[in-house]
């Protein structure tokens, strides 16, 4: 049983941003941070079999392809690299990659690597604010610039960079002929309204990625059967016995855990180990405590969106402890 709020780690990357509120300070002297990743805090006795992740871009990311199950098995790794996104803020003519514009023989694909023609093989679509991208293992992808993205991923760091535009950073062209799937990608998934607080975003065999808009003032239990997620876009709430504001997550797994909404409604994704479908009783709507909505009142200070916003908080790379 556990109930966690995470701790925070900033990893640098060529294609992050410098000073980026999200939504608070980034105290990072001048690093271009492109990935703040969710952990479980202290060191748990087994590892979560999820990766969530916020990325934050001012370049394109590296045109990948991720493996497979299958294939990092065959390669002595755990798992492979199934991926979901949710794009937070989208600048206007941001864009993202996904699969080819048409079906592609092998060869040609290895000539595309070779003389870069890659980047115009892939099929760029654009993004807004609220849309949702599945990403399958195998599907050759890559992420533009001006974009604030939430990624719900198999924990793997196995990508295998096919075009990197010009950052001398090694490719790995071989791995990626052998794992990626040369056509276009397949068809996205619609978000499916499953009650009025939830929308399922994605489901496939490894996850399950959900949006929630829980009403101000309301009181709700989440169950935490499978291991899960929670992060806030917007809004504030007592999880648990924690305070949680824009921008924090929580981990929760075989327990129960009582959601107190603040003064403002809560927006969040939530992500869970996927076993075939979404949840049927993920959310149970409690009767209001008459003393709560004063307690949380005093508690709870109002919390921007995480888009465009800032609280003003000090950005702590190693997490904070509650």
């Amino acid at each position: 049983m556990a109930i966690e709020i995470a701790r925070t780690v900033s990893v640098p990357r060529p294609w992050g941003v410098v000073g980026r509120k999200f939504p608070v300070t980034s105290a990072n002297d001048g690093i271009a941070i492109g990935e703040i990743r969710y952990e479980r805090p202290g060191k748990p006795a087994s590892a979560p079999s999820l990766l969530l992740k916020v990325l934050l871009t001012s370049q394109p990311l590296s045109i990948q392809v991720h493996p497979d199950d299958a294939y990092a098995q065959s390669v002595g790794l755990p798992n492979g690299k199934t991926e979901a996104w949710y794009v937070v803020s989208a600048a206007p003519g941001a864009k993202v990659a996904l699969g080819h514009t048409q079906e592609t023989t092998p060869q040609h694909f290895r000539e595309a690597i070779e003389d870069g023609s890659i980047s115009e093989l892939v099929a760029w679509q654009a993004v807004s604010t609220g849309d949702v991208v599945s990403v399958p293992a195998g599907t050759i992808h890559a992420i533009g610039a001006d974009l604030i993205i939430a990624e719900i991923q198999q924990r793997s760091d196995t990508t295998y960079r096919i075009f990197d535009y010009g950052r001398e950073r090694e490719l790995h062209i071989e791995s990626a002929i052998a794992v990626a799937n040369t056509g276009p990608s397949a068809r996205q998934e619609r978000p499916i309204p499953l009650t009025d607080e939830r929308t399922l975003l994605v489901s496939n065999p490894h996850f399950c990625f959900e949006r929630i808009c829980l009403p101000p003032g309301t009181t709700w239990w989440l169950e935490a059967a499978r291991e899960t997620w929670l992060l806030v876009l917007s809004g504030s709430a007592r999880v648990g016995s924690f305070d949680i504001l824009t921008g924090d997550a929580v981990f929760a797994q075989s327990d129960r855990v009582n959601v107190h909404v603040g003064p403002d409604a809560l927006v969040g994704l939530v992500a869970y180990t996927g076993l075939g479908g979404s949840a049927p009783q993920l959310l149970k709507h409690l009767a209001q405590p008459a003393s709560t909505d004063l307690k949380l009142s005093k508690i709870l200070r109002k919390a921007p969106s995480i888009t465009g916003a800032t609280t003003g908080r000090g950005y702590e790379p190693e997490g904070r402890t509650r």
